[in-house]
């Protein structure tokens, strides 16, 4: 089971392009974010009262204080039920155990840092086969920065030894609530708006995706809204990439943005 469950995610980098059956995905491009993003993130997950899970593996950190999850943004913008799940052990995030606290949650979020680090903690396990169920049952999963990127099939500058490498060819694949699809953050804030276009070239496949800083899509099924205060690129291979705006919709299946 678990080999067949690892099979379909790693071949989900060849598929096309999709978001979730159900529930919705918050994908964010680093940097503040503003209530338009924050607060639909709450309110995806069944508003203040739900119960949510952040996981900060992506940090350096190893270890986090007692009191992260109560001085959360999440518990900052009114999450009454927020807790933190976290581990460098890979046998740990394996164990229904450990698991089982995103069974009782309808949101989870995913700050950043490297997201590497998440791939050795979840990638394949237990947790991360709750975190589809999450998405099954109708929740919500968020991210920002590395916690974006995490989100895609495909994964880009997923290599240790430094975030300006595009493709590694240890960590390309990532948890995968996002199909065909690979993520780039804090696009225009670090000059990398041609950073995608070798990565769809040489892959034709993917669509790639950019998002800059307090911006982020929201993704239902197979569309997506901008949110937030700067721009989203869109990259295919052959053709030249563009940028979308905060209220701008997007098919995923047709790779088009959808007239108003």
């Amino acid at each position: 089971m678990k080999f067949a469950f690892s099979f379909l995610l790693g071949f989900g980098i060849l598929l096309a392009q999709s978001g979730p059956a159900k529930g919705h995905l918050v994908i964010a491009g680093g940097g503040p974010l503003g209530p338009e993003i924050v607060n639909r993130f709450i309110e995806l997950a069944g508003g203040p009262t739900a119960n949510f899970v952040i996981i900060p593996t992506a940090d350096d950190r190893d270890e986090f204080p007692a009191d992260y999850a109560a001085q959360s943004f999440l518990a900052k913008a009114g999450a009454q039920h927020v807790v933190m799940l976290h581990t460098r052990n890979k046998a740990d995030s394996d164990t229904d155990a450990f698991a089982a606290v995103i069974r009782n949650a309808s949101g989870v979020w995913f700050p950043g840092g490297r997201h590497w680090r998440l791939v050795d903690s979840y990638l394949n396990t237990k947790v991360h086969r709750e975190l589809m169920a999450l998405l099954d049952r109708g929740g919500v999963i968020g991210g920002t920065s590395a916690g974006a990127t995490i989100q895609g099939s495909f994964m880009v500058r997923g290599a240790r030894s430094g975030n300006t490498i595009m493709v590694d060819p240890t960590y390309q694949v990532g948890l995968g609530f996002i199909r065909g699809v690979a993520i780039d953050q804090h696009l225009l804030t670090r000059k990398r708006e041609r950073d995608m276009i070798p990565v769809v070239e040489a892959r034709p496949e993917l669509l790639g995706i950019g998002l800059d800083e307090g911006t982020a899509i929201i993704v239902t099924g197979n569309r997506f809204t901008v949110a937030g205060v700067s721009k989203v690129a869109i990259y295919e291979h052959g053709k030249p990439h563009y940028f979308l705006a905060a209220g701008d919709e997007f098919d995923l299946k047709k790779r088009s943005k959808i007239s108003r």
